[in-house]
């Protein structure tokens, strides 16, 4: 199984663009702008991609105050590996039941609970896991994920979750709630190319905005090949001087089976 892990902490990336590949997934990294105040990159993220090639799990972390809580989502996370891979081998109608299980059990258990109460700061925190033609994703807080593909484009459907402020794990714990809050969903893949892209909120938030309609990353990916538009984004908000750190995972996933279509076309 290929995998990969980073956290700001160990390489930030401030005042420069880095692109990197895994199989067939890419990953952007850009620490902001030391010019605009930027001085730590407090983001995180793991890439999973399964030894056949069948499934792929990436998760993003947007961190507040210091990047201890992504270093601690990670390091349970990993811990959990041998029940998620578990998971994502079953067969797909049971497989992502099964994950999410093992995702909650984690968030909510007094180990890694406790282990937050410790720490200083919180992170949002994104998963997004693809099996088949079909994506789940679990979102605590507000980093974004998007599916782009020309017939969602066609209906100006770009964004699958809703970014949520006031959400996080870590010091400050939604799981710690009376009633945990967080947002998860399964879709279905178009016929085609899609293109999965996770990213945190430095490429949305930008000075001047370049990129707070998803429209305009779209038009940026699909008018050139998957390093090239992940630079050119990158580079789009390092010259508008960001201060905040961008991360971004994407691939692209080919499906050949049939999808859902209306009834009478």
């Amino acid at each position: 199984m290929k995998e990969f892990t980073w956290v700001g902490s160990q390489e930030h990336f401030i005042d420069k663009i880095n692109v990197q590949k895994i199989n067939q997934i890419r990953i952007g990294r850009f620490g902001g702008k030391s010019t605009a105040g930027q001085n730590k990159n407090d983001d995180g993220c793991l890439i999973w991609i399964g030894e056949k090639k069948d499934w792929e799990l990436a998760m993003i972390l947007d961190a507040h105050n210091t990047a201890e809580s992504a270093e601690i989502v990670i390091e349970k996370f990993t811990m959990k590996k041998p029940e998620i891979v578990t998971s994502l081998s079953m067969p797909i109608n049971q497989s992502f039941k099964r994950l999410e299980e093992v995702v909650l059990d984690l968030f909510q258990g007094e180990e890694f609970l406790s282990s937050c109460r410790k720490i200083k700061g919180e992170t949002a925190c994104l998963i997004v896991a693809r099996k088949d033609k079909y994506v789940w994703w679990l979102s605590i807080g507000d980093c974004s994920l998007y599916i782009f593909h020309p017939e969602l484009a066609s209906l100006g459907q770009y964004q699958i979750n809703q970014r949520q402020f006031f959400e996080w794990v870590g010091k400050v714990n939604t799981f710690e709630q009376t009633v945990p809050c967080y947002s998860r969903g399964i879709r279905e893949l178009r016929k085609g190319f899609n293109r999965i892209f996770l990213t945190t909120d430095g490429l949305i938030e930008c000075p001047n905005e370049p990129f707070s309609n998803p429209k305009e990353i779209y038009k940026v990916i699909s008018s050139s090949e998957e390093e090239e538009s992940i630079k050119r984004l990158l580079q789009n908000i390092q010259d508008n001087h960001v201060k905040d750190s961008t991360t971004i995972i994407s691939w692209k996933v080919n499906i050949t089976d049939s999808v859902t279509r209306p009834s009478k076309e």
